[in-house]
């Protein structure tokens, strides 16, 4: 019998229209998740507060079970729909969900949803750093931005 898991607690969700079609805002989504989360600083973040999945690995775009970049793991990814990214390290457990529904014609609504638990004192004030300094939607807003403007380039990346 498979065991019921629990969601973590909501922490936020952000959405930003994209002018192009579901496939290129999903290949727009794994370019910009594998430059922002493989860049030296994510990984050396990812190493200070020591998640296991500390090295960019696996297929892109991102496929399920595969240690996909420093600190997350992907839980989900039905492409071109939803990606569910998932990571542990010793203030925090969470995931980062992105879906992609459709909006207006030949556009895409997309969805960054964050949920996570903070353990502890330590969970305490690594929450407060990341989440009451705006930090976290900062760099969330800035992710969803910049797979906008991938998404909506004119010309479309070759499948792998």
């Amino acid at each position: 019998m498979p065991r019921l898991v629990r969601p973590l607690p909501f922490v936020d969700e952000h959405t930003i229209l994209v002018a192009a079609d579901a496939e290129d805002v999903w290949w727009a989504l794994a370019e910009t998740l594998d430059w922002a989360f493989s860049r030296p600083s994510a990984v050396r973040c990812a190493k200070l507060v020591g998640c296991a999945d500390h090295t960019a690995a696996g297929p892109r775009p991102p496929v399920e079970g595969a240690t996909t970049f420093p600190g997350f793991r992907t839980a989900t990814a039905i492409p071109p729909r939803e990606l569910t990214l998932l990571g542990r390290h010793r203030f925090s457990s969470y995931t980062l969900t992105f879906r992609l529904d459709e909006a207006e014609p030949g556009g895409v609504r997309l969805r960054a949803e964050t949920r996570a638990t903070f353990p502890g004192p330590a969970g305490g004030l690594y929450r407060l750093l990341v989440l009451g300094t705006g930090t976290h939607a900062r760099l969330t807003r800035r992710l969803l931005t910049t797979v906008r403007l991938r998404a909506e380039r004119p010309w479309r990346p070759s499948p792998a």
